[in-house]
């Protein structure tokens, strides 16, 4: 990734100098370029993975990596939307060790920066009709996912209306795939295979469901130092990730002990951790990881019948995975 981040770093501020000036400084806020005060500032500002994923694609394809330069800039601006977004929805104060850009600038104002952002996404491939279907088919699959997985949050865990693994599967297809079916789609089509964009597609959706699989474990059993995020936010937001689904499946003590612990609702940190202790004794986390394995390798058989010289884009793949144990 940071191979790219020479040509992608440029684009970036060439496009976001196109907001109004406040929406720019929340932008380079947001990107990690500046403080709050707009002063330059080296923070972390993500690391450029759907970029590179279009830029990797593009290059399968024997093109160079530039040709997909409109692509990448597109799902990275669409990807920080999301974030900005994202905060707001789950009245997360933190991002990436530092305010949210909610919390640093009010809600009101991160909104627009929001949709400043979107706006100039949908505008990097307005004119290249094959690889804009593909982001606009991410658009859709992306609130379709968000609104998934909040409404999920409000359904019991045990019963007839509990999340079942398929619906959950789908709704990380959409708020996680989505944009990484994107990134490989347009990459290979912007480097000249357009007949291998909906093979690529399929493949991202399912990088995706494995990456928010590796995700929901971090959420669990993460580091905060690492993950820029509060431990147990998932269990304490009741948030329906597939270890814990999982863990309840499993119906042995520890599943049972679970239920109960979660009807009785999670109300501090105590709580949570027990929580999470028990999801791992039902063997949630486990299952978890298994899962997310398979969705890998079904990815990975993609992309190595399509693009069989693509040895760093699997290396990248695999990597989304294998930052959990």
């Amino acid at each position: 990734m940071e191979r790219f981040r020479h040509l992608l770093e440029p684009a970036l501020r060439e496009a976001v100098s196109a907001l109004h000036p406040w929406g720019a400084k929340m932008a380079a806020f947001a990107m990690g370029w500046s403080d709050v005060d707009g002063r330059p500032q080296g923070g972390d500002g993500g690391k450029g993975l759907r970029p590179a994923i279009a830029m990797l694609s593009a290059e399968a394809v024997g093109a160079p990596a530039r040709s997909a330069l409109p692509g990448a800039v597109a799902v990275e601006l669409v990807h920080v939307f999301s974030l900005v977004h994202d905060d707001i929805i789950d009245n997360d104060e933190r991002r990436r060790h530092r305010d949210a850009l909610w919390k640093a600038y009010g809600v009101g104002p991160a909104l627009l920066a929001g949709d400043g952002l979107l706006a100039l996404a949908v505008s990097r491939l307005a004119g290249q009709p094959e690889a804009s279907r593909y982001l606009s088919r991410a658009l859709v699959e992306l609130v379709q996912g968000q609104m998934a997985d909040m409404v999920n949050e409000n359904r019991p865990w045990r019963g007839t209306d509990r999340v079942g693994a398929a619906e959950y599967a789908e709704m990380a297809a959409g708020k996680t795939g989505a944009l990484l079916a994107a990134s490989a789609a347009t990459g290979v089509v912007l480097g000249g295979a357009p007949e291998l964009g909906e093979r690529m597609w399929a493949a991202g959706r399912d990088l995706g469901v494995a990456f928010q699989i590796a995700d929901d474990i971090l959420g669990i059993w993460g580091e905060p130092q690492i993950t820029g995020k509060p431990v147990h936010s998932d269990l304490q937001r009741e948030k329906k990730t597939l270890p814990v689904l999982a863990a309840l499946d499993a119906g042995n003590t520890a599943a049972r002990e679970l239920s109960a612990v979660l009807a009785a609702g999670i109300t501090d940190e105590q709580a949570a951790r027990h929580a999470a202790e028990l999801v791992e004794a039902a063997g949630g986390r486990a299952a978890a990881r298994s899962a997310a394995d398979r969705y890998l390798a079904r990815a990975l058989e993609v992309i190595d019948d399509c693009l069989p010289d693509a040895a760093e884009l699997r290396a990248l793949c695999k990597s989304l995975v294998n930052r959990v144990t």
